[in-house]
């Protein structure tokens, strides 16, 4: 049963320094620490670590900052050269649809005509002229596709030296 005790105090104490403790809890811990050395030890040797962590110099390369807006300055150029090309697909998808729309009765006058002429039966006709309006949204995903995939590849300057 000891045992449980100095596993439950040692785990709330890391827990203590993470995420914080409950009232009952907390209360639970300062009378077993006043009763526990070796847990009160534990507690205060934790303390202690974190303290130097807090204080320790991690030393920088002195050309950090300035490699890091200049990276951030390439990546937004990236950015902005790609933007024209997206807003003229988007363009061309409205384009696209607002073609179909106005063409709609048109395009099934042809499958109508179409049926008439082969014989199809309507369902088909319905299901070509469904398969009609998926060719834009269809070359849009390609599209894209292309374009994630080419985005995918990533630069040679992104690499890191050796």
């Amino acid at each position: 049963m000891s045992e449980n005790l100095h596993d439950r105090a040692l785990q709330l104490v890391a827990k203590g320094r993470v995420e914080g403790l409950a009232q009952s809890e907390s209360n639970w811990l300062k009378a077993h620490l006043q009763d526990c050395e070796f847990c009160n030890e534990h507690a205060r040797q934790t303390d202690r670590a974190l303290r130097s962590l807090r204080t320790a110099a991690i030393p920088l390369p002195a050309d950090l900052a300035s490699r890091t807006q200049f990276r951030v300055r390439l990546r937004a150029m990236e950015l902005r050269e790609r933007e024209p090309k997206r807003r003229m697909l988007w363009l061309a998808c409205a384009a696209s649809w607002i073609f179909g729309i106005a063409s709609a009765p048109y395009v099934w006058r042809v499958f109508e005509w179409i049926g008439q002429l082969t014989g199809m039966p309507k369902l088909v006709l319905e299901i070509g002229f469904g398969l009609w309006w998926t060719i834009p949204a269809v070359f849009a995903v390609i599209v894209l596709l292309l374009e994630s995939a080419r985005q995918s590849e990533e630069p040679e300057w992104m690499k890191p030296s050796r």
